[in-house]
């Protein structure tokens, strides 16, 4: 029985230590030979990714240019740039992939808007990390009002505002385009962020956490699941101590109780619980999250893979 499914791509589908559009490009011929399984079984596909850092990258490009004559982009601006450069690369990937199983299928990248609240207390509080990692050294050359933060031992990151997502504006667009066996690309980066005011809508400098822009989505297109793709094969409590315990099927309320037990890194893992959470809420207990890593995705359907979220 065919299924509609979000699948949100971690960074680590798209970018691994060479920022090159030719690794990239590659990384992502790799994960769509890992996603057109999901399609040769029948199910109907949409699928997000990250962004983070590819935009900041470009932001970087854009600060190192700006001049009068060519004035650097603002972020929201930057966001729509990714969308339309990482949804080029994934929509060849994946076109190619499935040709070589003999699968015709159109696949579209969709430009999406996400509209947030001008109100949101993410405004004042900037938590997304954005662009590549930097040693303290490299952090403390860097000058401006930019903020940076230590993301998870691995170096130091520019954070911006990440609002929480109120409604993707295309979705409506995304079901009709699915309902007529289009794969589509959607809600890249978490959306371009605008706030919409007496009818208008206006961008604006942030950037949306990916997987609660897909967990959004899938709400209002009705999937039927959502696939969190992540580095780990679970999700776990105590990580990375002598105590670690993978959790293979939890349901929300002792996913809950681990998020008041502090057992899920800010900025890593916890959006993605969240998100999890938010969906097997919305769902009714009739649907079910799961978050996992990419090699496992095939075996989504046939074996007991990641973590499952009802």
């Amino acid at each position: 029985m065919k299924k509609r499914i979000v699948v949100a791509l971690g960074g680590n589908a798209i970018l691994t230590k060479d920022p090159s559009a030719e690794s990239q490009q590659q990384a992502l011929r790799q994960t769509a030979e890992k996603l057109a399984p999901l399609v040769e079984q029948g199910n109907e596909l949409i699928i997000s990714h990250g962004n983070g850092p590819q935009v900041g990258n470009l932001l970087l490009q854009q600060s190192a240019a700006d001049s009068v004559e060519n004035p650097a982009l603002p972020l929201d601006t930057c966001v729509a740039m990714t969308q339309g450069s990482i949804g080029y690369w994934l929509q060849q990937a994946l076109r190619d992939a499935l040709e070589q199983r003999g699968i015709k299928k159109d696949v579209i990248t969709l430009l999406t808007q996400v509209v947030v609240s001008k109100d949101d207390p993410a405004f004042n509080h900037p938590t997304k990390p954005v662009g590549p990692f930097l040693t303290e050294a490299e952090k403390n050359q860097r000058s401006g009002q930019d903020i940076y933060v230590e993301d998870s031992g691995r170096g130091w990151r520019k954070v911006v505002p990440s609002p929480k997502p109120i409604r993707v504006t295309e979705a409506p667009l995304v079901d009709k385009l699915v309902d007529l066996g289009v794969l589509t690309i959607a809600t890249g980066g978490g959306g371009i962020p605008v706030v919409e005011e007496d009818g208008v809508v206006t961008g604006i400098e942030a950037v949306i956490d990916k997987d609660f822009a897909s967990e959004r989505l899938a709400e209002q297109i009705n999937a039927d699941l959502l696939i969190i793709l992540t580095a780990v094969d679970h999700v776990y409590i105590n990580f990375n101590q002598p105590n670690q315990e993978k959790i293979q099927e939890v349901s929300v309320e002792e996913l809950k109780q681990y998020i008041e037990e502090d057992h899920f890194a800010p900025g890593s893992m916890l959006p993605k619980v969240e998100a999890a959470i938010k969906f097997a809420e919305h769902s009714n207990r009739t649907k079910k999250a799961i978050i996992t890593s990419l090699d496992n995705v095939e075996d989504i359907f046939t074996k007991q893979v990641g973590t499952h979220v009802y």
